[in-house]
């Protein structure tokens, strides 16, 4: 048996401040998105260099809260590309894990926090189970 990927899945209450969020804040990529009907809650995948993220508006898809850890290579790149935005809801900073990995916390306008970690040199592999 071998895990292929996993994919949270984030509870969002408003699609507009979702797309603000994902798309253009975070620079995240639009891969699709449904609906079961015109009037009924969105869901949809966005996308950034292999993190990959549901976001729901269904009530049961997940709990308003959630924290993601990824482990993430380029934290201070993408650190200096969201603070160059000045987005007004959140201006992280970077601070170090438990593990002494340097961490980039993202918090969305609904409470879900993505905790990116990148792993040093060598690293990566001891902390996996």
């Amino acid at each position: 048996m071998r895990t292929l990927r996993v994919i949270p899945i984030l509870r969002i209450f408003s699609e507009e401040k979702a797309r603000e969020f994902y798309l253009d804040y975070l620079g995240c990529h639009l891969d699709w998105e449904h609906r079961f009907a015109p009037t009924a809650p969105l869901y949809m995948q966005v996308s950034r260099n292999g993190l990959v993220v549901h976001l729901s508006e269904h009530y049961g898809d997940g709990s308003p809260g959630a924290r993601v850890q990824v482990d993430f290579e380029g934290v201070q790149e993408l650190h200096a590309e969201l603070s160059a935005k000045n987005y007004r809801y959140w201006r992280p900073g970077i601070t170090e894990s438990f593990w002494g990995m340097p961490r980039l916390n993202l918090l969305d306008p609904f409470g879900n926090q993505i905790a990116l970690c990148e792993p040093k040199a060598g690293e990566g592999a001891a902390l996996q189970g």
